[in-house]
């Protein structure tokens, strides 16, 4: 077993040490093809069925540069403020491991295509962080390995391991941050934000289905230690593939007190990869880290440089969608939100959700009551993002239709909700199914109101001497009686009728 790590307090950390940040996400962009060959680009399928012998590597198999993916890579690179090249070039970058099928990876290294830009992310308080772009440059994705038998699934331990090579080559655009230094104890914030921003700005561009779940989005965090008096940076660890907004925060977080605490003894850093452990939010130890020189790169030579015409370059930034910044103080604006009813959307991940209900028939009101308040309690239930539920913003947009026209009630609504989640089909579906449509018939609710009102002749008795409040316990009785089905404020007219004549 794994001797647990000595852990050093937060505030400690914080008094004692400087954090430096990096963060690289490898973004797989959603063109139809991979990035040198004509395999389709999809998730999932039968193992091993979506290659070719140019994803494979296979001798004598020439790579054909895909045209989308480097228009999604300038778009990319426009949108986070960079420069983009007038000449660029692939490179070969050489490691070996099962799951990469060449023995190296197509990349990019010192001439990428998009470099020194900038995305400036607001934090929970409002507070606003320029995190600097070193670059952004494209590449191929690995295929993926699975590794059978043992505990953690890992390769220590394991039984064998099966290979999968259907993602290999897939598009993919690696963006790295410069070192992200000053954030203090906020760097496990500013390192969440940060990739939130991203996934945003991302999805904005419509390059990516950016699904973290499904590794179309990760992100490998960086985090060094300086003492408070050092000039120079201190050694990294790289945390790879981190795949949930939640766990990026938790992973910086946990290698901050982790390395504190071994430096605090006299120990040194070993600069290596390391696996997140979304259990208990832990890192492992993976493999040393290698650097530039031990990746050996060199151009490719099969395939001829990019140089983007300044005139395509104008052209592509024209397409550019409104970011999602000026998105949200457009619709803080028109919806009336105060500074801080923003920030609650913000904090949950909840703007574009709400704005898509709204386009979607909804009240922004309405939309943001049932995002911030009922779907964020159940994504925090299920420890999952807001945008990962189940639930799209037309079928919110739905179920509010269904309240506003009176065919339920706001209690009947979020059982239409939990259904919805449940996979159990569209929200009109899930009322079916379930019987959950409002008691809407006079006649109906006269009967249980009679019952209701014979059992507790007392009631009846207040309700008449002028005690209108009273009524409220005829309503509770034919909440029951109906199960939730009756249209409390109609419940409550009937009874007032009925007791007045």
């Amino acid at each position: 077993m794994t001797a647990v790590a000595e852990l050093m307090d937060y505030a400690d950390v914080i008094e004692r040490f400087n954090p430096v940040l990096g963060l690289e996400v490898h973004v797989e962009l959603s063109t139809n093809t991979k990035m040198f060959c004509g395999c389709a680009n999809e998730f999932g399928g039968e193992p091993n069925t979506k290659v070719c012998p140019t994803c494979l590597g296979l001798p004598g198999a020439l790579p054909v540069v895909n045209g989308k993916a480097v228009e999604g890579a300038i778009r990319i690179g426009l949108a986070l403020n960079c420069e983009i090249a007038e000449w660029c070039r692939f490179a070969r970058k050489n490691y070996f491991y099962p799951d990469m099928p060449k023995n190296f990876q197509t990349s990019q290294y010192d001439e990428p295509i998009a470099f020194n830009g900038y995305l400036d992310v607001t934090l929970d308080d409002g507070e606003v962080v320029r995190v600097e772009i070193e670059r952004a440059h494209m590449e191929e994705d690995t295929g993926k390995s699975l590794h059978v038998g043992g505990a953690t699934g890992r390769i220590h331990g394991a039984e064998h391991s099966l290979l999968d090579y259907n993602r290999a080559g897939v598009p993919l655009i690696e963006i790295v941050t410069k070192p992200i230094e000053g954030t203090g104890e906020r760097a496990p914030e500013v390192a969440r934000a940060y990739v939130s921003a991203l996934r945003d700005l991302l999805r904005a561009l419509d390059v990516s289905d950016v699904r973290m779940d499904q590794g179309s989005l990760r992100c490998d965090a960086n985090v060094s230690l300086m003492a408070k008096d050092a000039t120079e940076f201190g050694t990294r660890t790289e945390t790879k593939n981190v795949n949930s907004l939640r766990s990026v925060e938790r992973a910086v977080r946990y290698e901050m007190t982790r390395q504190a605490a071994i430096l605090a003894e006299g120990g040194s850093i070993k600069q290596e990869t390391r696996h997140f452990q979304e259990a208990d939010g832990s890192t492992s130890s993976g493999r040393t880290k290698e650097t530039a020189e031990d990746y050996r790169y060199f151009p490719e030579p099969d395939l001829v440089p990019i140089a983007p015409s300044r005139e395509w370059v104008e052209q592509l930034r024209g397409t550019l969608p409104e970011m999602p910044s000026e998105r949200r103080k457009r619709i803080q604006q028109e919806w009336s939100l105060s500074d801080e009813a923003l920030r609650d959307l913000l904090n949950v991940g909840a703007v574009d959700l709400v704005a898509a209900t709204v386009e979607a028939g909804a009240s922004p009101d309405e939309a943001r009551g049932w995002w911030v308040n009922t779907l964020a309690q159940e994504a925090n239930a299920r420890e999952v993002e807001l945008a990962d539920l189940a639930i799209t913003p037309k079928q919110v947009a739905e179920v509010i239709g269904l309240v506003s026209s009176g065919e339920l009630t706001n209690k009947l609504a979020k059982e239409v909700v939990q259904g919805v989640l449940a996979g159990e089909g569209e929200p009109r579906e899930v009322v079916e199914k379930r019987g959950l449509k409002v008691v809407s018939d006079d006649s109906a609710l006269l009967s249980a109101i009679d019952e209701a009102l014979a059992a507790q002749p007392d009631v009846a008795d207040k309700i008449r001497g002028g005690k209108v409040a009273a009524a409220g316990a005829i309503v509770g009785a034919v909440m029951k009686a109906t199960k939730g089905q009756a249209d409390a404020k109609r419940v409550r007219e009937l009874i007032i009728e009925r007791v007045g004549s």
